[in-house]
């Protein structure tokens, strides 16, 4: 009976293990290189923790479980609560601001579709207790750093950004009652996922008056900051929000990033959390689901139990991001490669061969052999197939301390001494 992976599982066989560590990979040194340090928290947390932070409709969105001991607990369908967490038992002990980096594996019971998937891994920068907007134009250049590095250009990918701070003051001065803007949002989170009819429709069901509803569709029909003025009166409030938004452009021009970034007030992030910038970032064609998003969260540790302090990060998932190099033809993991592959031309070398490719290894060299006592035509094949770079043969020369070196590239064969050839700490390169 054969059996097969859990549906939105991935397998990675070590093809698909050299694109997960490539993307990974430039995920973390990038981080680095912008100055943020790596964290990581256990893969399962107390089920409440998740609850908190997105109400109890969550637990149908996530992989839950009742231990031994009756702990209800979950398998992290995200890492921010964990970051959280972790940040408010040492709060007063960490240098701000913080940057972290993780790049957990993360699993949710969803519906398996293209760049969705049950199970994934996720790049996440955040920057806690700095509330300048530099802090969230610094986490989008991060990202951008990274997609610039493999090669995506402003014709390939955009990020979107607006303001939810900015988005609440405007529809308070329209008119629209505090306790209506949680549920709005997610009516405006869905505007470009619907048909234009279909969203008008859900809108005038959620404000019943015509005239706000007017002014939210007239609002939401904006493509330039400047244009606010003309729908929404500038109070104070609104003002201060378009400034900042302003500023963050300014500062992503100041960076080299600006190529990238558009205003979009139609980007509002559904998770009630964000309370400033907000932004998402997409394939030019909008072709794909999103690529990844963030924003600004001051009050998520303040929800944990900790103080109120500034914090902004993003997320971007490997799923998506996967399916967009692909076809740019942009992946291009290392390949496997030995540094050298040690052959011996009968049994009676066998140990010998064994016994230099320990010691290559100990010396830091990516070095194997057969395991057979083949033909030596047939290990040169071998060591082939294995991408060594040299191939090590070991036969009568080996009597008098000396091996022959195989370029597997050019065919070109030299002899060299042992001692010498580790006294040179000889480059296969």
């Amino acid at each position: 009976m054969k059996i097969p992976p859990v549906k939105g599982t991935r397998d990675f066989y070590p093809s698909d293990m050299a694109v997960r560590n490539w993307i990974i990979d430039g995920w973390k040194r990038v981080s680095l290189r912008n100055g943020f340090e790596e964290y990581d928290g256990p893969i399962f947390e107390y089920l409440k923790m998740f609850q908190i932070k997105s109400g109890d409709e969550i637990v149908e969105q996530l992989f839950s479980l009742t231990d031994r001991g009756g702990r209800e607990l979950a398998l992290r369908p995200e890492i921010t609560p964990t970051l959280a967490r972790m940040v408010n038992q040492r709060i007063s002990s960490l240098p701000k601001p913080i940057k972290w980096f993780s790049v957990p594996r993360l699993f949710r019971a969803e519906r398996p579709q293209k760049g969705r998937l049950r199970e994934f891994f996720q790049w996440n920068i955040d920057i806690i207790g700095e509330d300048d907007v530099l802090a969230d134009a610094e986490t989008i250049f991060c990202a951008l750093d990274y997609l610039q590095e493999v090669g995506l250009t402003p014709d390939d990918i955009v990020v979107k950004i607006s303001s939810r701070k900015m988005l609440a003051e405007l529809l308070r001065t329209i008119g629209i009652a505090e306790d209506k803007l949680e549920d709005l949002y997610a009516v405006l989170d869905k505007r470009s996922k619907l048909p234009t009819d279909i969203f008008e429709q859900m809108l005038a069901e959620s404000v019943t008056d015509e005239s706000k509803c007017k002014k939210i569709l007239k609002l939401m029909s904006i493509e330039f900051i400047k244009q606010i003025g003309s729908v929404v009166e500038l109070t104070r409030q609104v003002k201060e929000s378009v400034d900042e938004l302003s500023r963050l452009f300014e500062l992503l021009n100041v960076m080299g990033a600006g190529d990238y970034c558009i205003f979009d007030i139609g980007i509002v992030r559904g998770l009630a959390y964000y309370t400033g910038i907000v932004y998402e970032i997409y394939d030019k064609g909008s072709e794909l689901r999103a690529i990844g998003g963030g924003g600004r969260y001051d009050n998520l540790l303040q929800l944990f139990g900790g103080p109120s302090i500034p914090a902004t990060g993003f997320g971007i998932g490997d799923c998506v991001l996967a399916i967009l190099l692909e076809e740019k033809g942009l992946i291009k993991p290392e390949p496997r490669q030995l540094d050298y592959f040690v052959a011996y031309v009968e049994e009676a070398y066998k140990e010998a061969a064994v016994k230099l490719t320990m010691k290559l290894r100990s010396a830091g060299w990516r070095t194997s052999f057969s395991y057979k006592s083949t033909k030596l035509s047939k290990q040169l094949k071998e060591a082939s197939e294995q991408k060594a770079k040299k191939c090590i043969i070991i036969g009568e020369e080996f009597k008098n301390n000396e091996l022959v070196i195989k370029d597997m590239a050019t065919g070109q064969q030299e002899l060299i001494k042992v001692d010498k050839f580790f006294a040179d700490k000889h480059d296969p390169s």
